[in-house]
């Protein structure tokens, strides 16, 4: 899927938008958040009923944004938004910091080690995209993860 620019944000208004499910949180920017992240995620999907599937590619998903935010922008802190509005799953992970250039998908070669965290982010979600964080100085990496919600 290619990446698109022009995804709406969703507006907080306390932990619910009317007639969705939504969280955000906030975590140091540090290798150790991840982990953290992860399980907010797991927590909140599961407290939602969303389907094991889908909480496990959320939590890949998340993994993935977070890391890239961690090791390259100068960023102190990372954010994540999460969303439910019908079968899709919303996740925005944002950065405050600056970064060289703009997340993209890359290839690497068989003996590397990293490189290919958008690759799995595209194939887990039904769209990703980049767009400008609201204050113009960060970004915020979004991926639509489809889901099911348990009987």
């Amino acid at each position: 899927m290619v990446p698109s620019h022009d995804a709406p944000s969703p507006g907080l208004c306390g932990s619910y938008l009317i007639g969705h499910l939504q969280d955000a949180f906030h975590f140091p920017a540090l290798n150790a958040s991840v982990a953290e992240a992860r399980k907010r995620v797991l927590a909140r999907l599961r407290e939602w009923g969303i389907d094991e599937v889908a909480c496990d590619d959320a939590q890949l998903v998340v993994s993935e944004l977070f890391t890239n935010a961690v090791r390259h922008t100068d960023s102190d802190k990372v954010g994540c938004r999460l969303r439910v509005s019908g079968a899709a799953l919303r996740i925005e992970v944002a950065d405050h910091g600056h970064a060289p250039t703009e997340p993209r998908v890359r290839c690497s070669g068989a003996d590397e080690e990293s490189g290919r965290g958008l690759l799995l982010v595209g194939a887990l979600s039904a769209a990703w995209g980049v767009r400008p964080d609201d204050s113009g100085h960060g970004r915020v990496v979004w991926a639509d993860v489809p889901h099911g919600r348990l009987p």
